[in-house]
């Protein structure tokens, strides 16, 4: 159960840097106002209707095409020297007040195991208690 939980974690952590690290283009084409195509890696197709040069396109032109561009990030360190003081004093008190959870605890001995069970009542003693209305 452990191991395959760590294997999941890594998985998932992997797949995390993977996406924080990657950029990619969304392009979308919109005719009259209205959303008609939309991709991701590549130019949106478009709905035919963009007819003519670019430069009758611009003037009274029902189609346009938009593009987002999302970056990657380049650098998954937060370097040290950025911390301020009250950051400093978190860690140090995270640290401090959370390294105890992980020790191991000491066994204890078990003083009840000198002391036998107590004995066996072999009457029947629910027999005893029950009332019988006539």
């Amino acid at each position: 159960m452990k191991l395959t939980f760590l294997k999941i974690s890594a998985s998932l952590m992997t797949l995390v840097i993977l996406l924080s690290t990657m950029s990619f283009t969304v392009s979308m084409h919109y005719c009259e106002g209205e959303l008609i195509d939309t991709a991701i890696f590549q130019k949106a197709h478009s709905c035919g209707m963009d007819m003519g040069d670019e430069s009758t396109m611009k003037k009274n032109g029902c189609c346009d095409d938009k593009e987002i561009h999302i970056e990657g990030q380049d650098e998954l360190t937060l370097p040290i020297a950025d911390l301020n003081t009250d950051q400093e004093y978190l860690v140090i008190s995270f640290v401090q007040s959370y390294i105890h959870l992980f020790q191991a605890v000491e066994y204890r001995n078990n003083t009840f195991s000198d002391y036998p069970p107590p004995t066996f009542i072999v009457r029947q003693i629910f027999k005893l208690d029950e009332t019988y209305l006539i």
